[in-house]
């Protein structure tokens, strides 16, 4: 059996890896020394296990049991200002079975946790690497918002790389995680069960003017990148109006300006579009309209523009098999409170389906709150998950 003390106090330690200073946050990007600090610690914990330690190129951590074996896990980077369970909680749970499963004489599980599926390059760009829905060549030229490229980040990782990870070894990956959303919390449900993953579209786009003087340049003479900025996000609601549905989102989130000077009018914008839905018709859709309106906008302000490369996963639904697992340990832990439900937040899982059977459980997020340093879930939520697991695990030996 599961082991609550032991599972709560490796969780809790690994948010000492990074701490934000400010409640239980923590800032542990991909390939930064909090984040291969980390990677140590869980090989060390993974060792203590039973397991056999390996690392791929990319910097995915496995523990491996004997072949063949469940897969179970998730993340351990965070966002640059992240929650302890994002990820964190997928891993350790996934040790915490393994563990408890091989003192019962269980059956085998192996752990994993990626690396950079926080997207500090690209999206779940670790587990996308691994899956072979990115080469590593294409992923090594991937920036950061800072432009240093992955593949002199992924030096970090120094001689701790032991090679390749034949994924034929796993029957299925399982994945837990928080819900990084309010279903649970408001409804009052302890246990969620993915049913599918919704699609995700990312990329960089850049308005290039003219870089001049803040005093002197007048408004109807300027070529102000940002102003076309925020022209395209002021017309792009309207845009979607009859494409999109309530569940369709869509986000700016990261937007760079040179030579970013307050006495400057600015001469180029460069910001992160981001758009996720569960139909890939209507992601394709979304992708004309803002391809449309960025050429629009530039035309009307004389403009260049430029588009980086369009990044993204389709949507995936989870394994009926595995998925019945998990809905039967729901009902044993939780009974009558536990829902299935689609996942808005995008996952490794998603990845790795290309190469085998996935599903996903989810936990409550206190006040939906996640991407950030207030992010927590209640120590009997985190522990009946691990329960859920458990029971799925045995469900299907």
């Amino acid at each position: 059996m599961i082991n609550p003390t032991r599972f709560l106090s490796d969780l809790h330690h690994l948010r000492s890896f990074g701490p934000a200073g400010v409640g239980k946050g923590v800032v542990r990007p991909a390939y930064s020394d909090a984040d291969v600090a980390a990677r140590d610690w869980l090989a060390g914990r993974m060792r203590d296990a039973g397991l056999t330690v390996q690392m791929d190129g990319m910097g995915n951590l496995f523990g491996l049991a004997d072949a063949p074996s469940l897969l179970m896990g998730s993340h351990s980077d965070s966002q640059p200002e992240g929650g302890w369970l994002d990820g964190a909680l997928g891993v350790i749970a996934a040790l915490e079975i393994a563990r408890a499963s091989r003192e019962a004489g269980g059956p085998p599980v192996s752990v994993v946790s990626f690396q950079d599926e926080e997207g500090r390059f690209g999206v779940t760009t670790g587990s996308a690497v691994w899956s072979g829905h990115l080469g590593q060549n294409e992923a090594d030229v991937l920036t950061d918002h800072a432009g240093v490229a992955l593949g002199d980040a992924r030096k970090a990782l120094g001689d701790r790389v032991t090679g390749p990870v034949d994924p034929s070894q796993f029957t299925g990956f399982i994945e837990m995680h928080i819900e990084q959303g309010p279903t649970l919390d408001k409804s009052g449900e302890q246990i969620g069960v993915v049913t599918d993953i919704v699609g995700i579209r990312d990329m960089k786009i850049t308005f290039d003017g003219q870089q001049n003087h803040a005093g002197t340049t007048p408004m109807h003479l300027r070529r102000d990148a940002f102003q076309a900025v925020s022209a395209f996000n002021t017309a792009l609601n309207d845009r979607f109006r009859n494409v999109v549905t309530p569940q369709t989102v869509w986000t700016i989130g990261h937007v760079s300006l040179h030579p970013n000077a307050s006495s400057i009018v600015p001469g180029r914008a460069v910001f992160s579009m981001q758009w996720r839905d569960g139909d890939s018709d209507r992601l394709l859709r979304m992708e004309g309209i803002i391809r449309d309106l960025a050429a629009q906008v530039a035309q009307d302000r004389g403009l260049g523009l430029s588009f980086g490369p369009l990044l993204g996963l389709e949507p995936v639904a989870m394994d009926g098999r595995l998925r019945r697992a998990l809905e039967q340990g729901a009902e044993a832990v939780a009974p009558g409170n536990w829902r299935t439900m689609p996942s808005g937040a995008l996952h490794d899982a998603t990845n790795v389906s290309r190469l085998m059977p996935v599903a996903m459980l989810f936990v409550p997020s206190i006040d939906g709150i996640s991407h950030a340093f207030e992010e927590d879930t209640a120590e009997d939520d985190l522990i009946a998950g691990v329960q859920v697991l458990e029971r799925a695990v045995q469900a299907l030996t």
